[in-house]
């Protein structure tokens, strides 16, 4: 009886503390890393970064970490202290390296806390460069299979995202084009906007600017039904290619694994908070993302499924470990 008495009482002062950790927290800036450059998670992870600073009353400071499809900030993060104080911010690559690296200096799933789903992409846009003659997909796919064509396409970095749909994409309609990877989103797309690659098959918020400014063309978008921020793209089945589909990837918040779930689930509850705020939605929609902010135990049975999903993806795009 002592025994259990002692046990009790001992979890009741751990939830205690950890109760008075998450009252207290933040009480200094908090370090948020973006595992891409410039022009991808990161347009979200300001938006939301600064709401956070105004809620919480401590600074939320985003330091982007490309490199490695960003395995260069995951390992940052993974390696920080548990406190709270240093958050990750990335892509669905997250869950695609296991499938395309064949080690990591982190665990994917033992090293990690899911926060929370800032944002859904909904689809892909598959866009071409301005330049490249072509109006529509079936032109696009019929100008790529001509003798003598060769096309490369841009990617944030090998494993993402866009590159197993883009991968995916050339099985199904049977074309090769050529892989550039960049070490973002924001250079990959500028990069087909530019002319130094062809194709970008992209989420939308860093395509944006590139397809306001006219110089790319978004062909067809990879979701079940069309964009609202792109309601003149077709979708892949009104396109042409009704067997190709692929929901475009998320932007998620991690914590290091070890960090009291007080402070997990207080980080979820004000980004869901943040994200209920009409500007913050405005301009989470004018990057053409949609909200989502789900509680940590849903994000973390989220991950689950799309480790599972893109085990699969990857398989089919054919991609070896390297």
């Amino acid at each position: 009886m002592k025994s259990r008495f002692w046990a009790a009482l001992a979890a009741l002062a751990i939830a205690g503390t950890a109760f008075a950790q998450a009252q207290n927290y933040p009480n200094h800036p908090v370090r948020v890393v973006v595992a891409a450059a410039t022009g991808g998670p990161d347009l979200v992870a300001r938006v939301v970064a600064a709401k956070l600073q105004e809620q919480l009353g401590q600074p939320f400071v985003v330091e982007n970490q490309p490199g490695a499809n960003g395995i260069v900030g995951a390992t940052t993060v993974a390696k920080a202290a548990p406190d709270g104080y240093t958050l990750l911010v990335y892509s669905s690559g997250f869950v695609i390296n296991p499938y395309v690296h064949k080690s990591l200096p982190y665990d994917t799933e033992k090293d990690f806390i899911p926060v929370t789903n800032l944002v859904t992409n909904g689809g892909l846009l598959f866009s071409v460069n301005a330049n490249l003659p072509v109006k529509n997909l079936k032109e696009f796919i019929a100008y790529a299979k001509q003798p003598g064509t060769h096309l490369s396409y841009s990617t944030p970095g090998v494993g993402n995202t866009w590159h197993l749909a883009t991968e995916v994409f050339d099985n199904i309609v049977g074309i090769k084009m050529t892989h550039i990877p960049y070490k973002g989103g924001g250079p990959a797309t500028a990069a087909a906007a530019q002319g130094e690659v062809q194709v970008v098959l992209a989420s939308p918020p860093p395509l944006m600017p590139h397809y306001k400014s006219g110089r790319v063309r978004a062909l067809a978008f990879s979701g079940e039904k069309r964009h609202p921020s792109f309601p003149e793209v077709p979708t892949m089945a009104e396109a042409g290619v009704p067997e190709y589909r692929h929901d475009g990837g998320w932007f998620g918040m991690f914590a290091p694994a070890g960090t009291p779930m007080a402070i997990v689930e207080k980080l979820a509850a004000e980004v869901r908070k943040a994200e209920q705020d009409p500007d913050v939605l405005q301009r989470i929609a004018n990057s053409g993302a949609f909200p989502a902010a789900a509680t940590p135990a849903e994000f973390k049975k989220f991950i689950q499924s799309e480790l599972k999903a893109y085990a699969e993806q990857a398989k089919i795009a054919r991609i070896e470990p390297e």
